[in-house]
């Protein structure tokens, strides 16, 4: 009893520490505004890391969801889904695929498509091809194989060997990725925009070159565009900026508009091996998520949506452009397409989200001290317009501290 009494008065989390969690704590949200516990208002350009697609409650997405969960949930795959069939058509009749496999998150998007790449080699009668390129500065998820593919060491170290199958070529160095293949290259996976690595765009040229290597050498093109997709870019997917066509692609994040959901699609050729028993899922494509991906598409393909999401990153593009002017201490460089926007710092950029979250306003850290700013594809040109003025803030306060750290040492 003595224990159990200890146990209930501890303030210590419950949750497995492998987070460090900012001190705020939200209750509500409203479009791009989110509401804390003590009632504060938060501009949020974080969009929960580019997945509230079309905001924090937005009407369309709440009715589609509340109206869903009054019929059926989940009923596995065993069984049709006709929420599931619908969204995979839209998917298909609006991208280059011709197959949908519904996922729970980016990281089991990712896996599937790994595995699609790997089958289609085998089902071609070369199952000794089984690697796949991948590039310095990825962040493809959180599983062993992810991670892998990854490479970043930092998630990688203190979780056994690595798993075989991946070879790493810097960002953008086509000749790299020229000698990385061999006879046993499946494929090449890439995000057409590095999002956890720091926003950072392809080199013109690049992902065209990358296709016709993959072309020349019988190899499956990956795309990862789990945090590009579903029209943050401007684009309905930002492989139609650069006129490029994978063979494979990830989703997730925006598409589930905040309810759990992933999915890879495939080209019939590329996924001619993945027949049934091939792969499977509990969760995935069940009625209750694929009814939320429905209503994201209600919005997302609507006639012009997705021209003023590209209308907007440019508006944003703007000011930050002003902003950069007025802070050169502070702002390096602007990156991204659309509302996927990255600012390099010269200051550290884990220091100024906490001066921008002093100021009420939300933005997303990432490698090569960027700060990503991932607003709801909804937002306001007033909420643009707000977010500056707080970002404002955020580089006058960073520049008083680069000054007093200069008194300082001289």
């Amino acid at each position: 009893m003595a224990d159990q009494a200890n146990h209930s008065v501890s303030t210590e989390s419950s949750l497995l520490p492998t987070y460090a969690r900012a001190p705020v704590a939200f209750e509500r949200g409203e479009g791009a505004w989110l509401i804390a516990t003590d009632g504060a208002r938060y501009l949020d350009f974080g969009a929960g890391i580019a997945v509230c697609s079309l905001g924090h409650s937005h009407p369309h997405m709440i009715n589609a969801l509340t109206e869903q969960a009054q019929k059926l949930w989940h009923v596995s795959n065993l069984f049709q889904i006709p929420q599931a069939e619908r969204l995979a058509k839209r998917l298909v009749e609006s991208t280059f695929a011709d197959f949908v496999f519904f996922t729970n998150s980016g990281a089991e998007a990712l896996e599937g498509a790994i595995k699609t790449a790997r089958k289609y080699q085998a089902a071609s009668g070369r199952p000794e091809k089984f690697r796949l390129v991948t590039f310095e500065g990825a962040f493809h998820g959180r599983t062993l194989a992810t991670i892998a593919a990854g490479g970043n060491p930092k998630y990688i170290e203190g979780f056994g060997p690595k798993v075989e199958g991946f070879d790493q070529a810097p960002w953008g160095d086509l000749e790299a990725v020229r000698s990385l293949i061999g006879p046993a290259t499946a494929g090449i996976l890439v995000e057409p925009i590095q999002g956890e690595g720091g926003v950072r765009v392809p080199p013109p040229g690049f992902l065209r070159a990358l296709r016709n290597l993959c072309d020349e050498h019988a190899l499956m093109l990956v795309f990862d565009e789990v945090q590009s997709g579903v029209g943050r870019t401007g684009k309905f997917f930002a492989y139609e900026i650069y006129g490029v066509t994978p063979d494979i692609m990830a989703i997730a994040k925006g598409i589930g508009g905040g309810f759990p959901l992933g999915a890879f699609l495939t080209t019939r050729e590329a996924g001619k091996g993945m027949v049934v028993g091939s792969h499977g899922t509990t969760f995935g494509g069940n009625p209750l998520a694929t009814a939320c991906g429905n209503a994201v598409l209600d919005v997302v393909l609507s006639e012009g949506f997705i021209g003023e999401v590209s209308r907007k990153g440019l508006l944003l593009r703007q000011r930050l452009a002003r902003l950069q002017d007025a802070h050169p201490k502070v702002i390096a460089e602007i990156r991204g397409e659309g509302l996927f926007i990255g600012l390099r710092l010269h200051t550290s950029n884990s220091e100024f989200t906490v001066l921008a979250r002093d100021h009420h306003m939300l933005v997303i850290p990432a490698l090569d001290n960027v700060v990503r700013l991932l607003p709801a594809l909804t937002v306001t040109d007033q909420e643009i317009d707000e977010a500056v003025i707080r970002l404002d803030c955020a580089c006058v306060e960073a520049e008083r501290r680069l000054e007093t750290a200069e008194n300082a040492s001289s």
